[in-house]
């Protein structure tokens, strides 16, 4: 059964493959495509895998240093054994590009496994993540042609502020 867990060595091989399927895709935009750009030649190494995981989990603590317009992030990889099948980010507050365009939680899943419910079920599972980290609601954002994601957000109980540009802007309840 697979689990949101903070990110791990343990799946190496597997998140190899799944940046591939990435690549394969043509991701952009994405901060799964930011990894690809800035780590993939080295990702090979385990050294380098494992001094990539810590500077992922790092990310969450505030004092830790990051890119101006960045925000401490808790990231998540969903996993089931040693395969990785996707990430999930939970922004723990919004500079005003997130509050637009970003949100507090992104996510995505390899393609080789979407269509498989992954989404909707990383996406509530982070709730709880989110709550404990004092987001409530979290804000949860869509390309307003993303059908899938809309019912993804729509399942976990988000609520349709707006649409500005072309983001559909959902407030979805992290706590009972």
């Amino acid at each position: 059964m697979p689990d949101l867990v903070l990110p791990t060595t343990s799946v190496h091989r597997s998140f190899l493959a799944a940046m591939d399927e990435f690549v394969a895709e043509g991701a952009e935009h994405t901060q799964t495509a930011a990894w690809i750009e800035r780590h993939a030649p080295r990702w090979e190494e385990p050294q380098a895998f494992a001094a990539f995981v810590e500077a992922v989990r790092a990310d969450a603590l505030p004092a830790t240093p990051r890119p101006e317009r960045h925000v401490p992030c808790t990231t998540l990889w969903w996993v089931d054994g040693d395969d990785y099948l996707g990430r999930l980010a939970i922004r723990h507050v919004l500079n005003d590009f997130l509050l637009e365009v970003g949100g507090h939680i992104g996510y995505d899943v390899r393609p080789s496994r979407r269509r498989e419910g992954h989404a909707t079920a990383m996406l509530r599972q982070a709730l709880p993540w989110a709550s404990g980290l004092g987001v409530d609601p979290a804000l949860v954002t869509c390309d307003v042609d993303n059908h899938g994601s809309i019912r993804v957000i729509e399942a976990a109980g988000g609520e349709l502020e707006d649409v500005r540009g072309a983001k559909r802007r959902y407030w979805v309840p992290t706590s009972g």
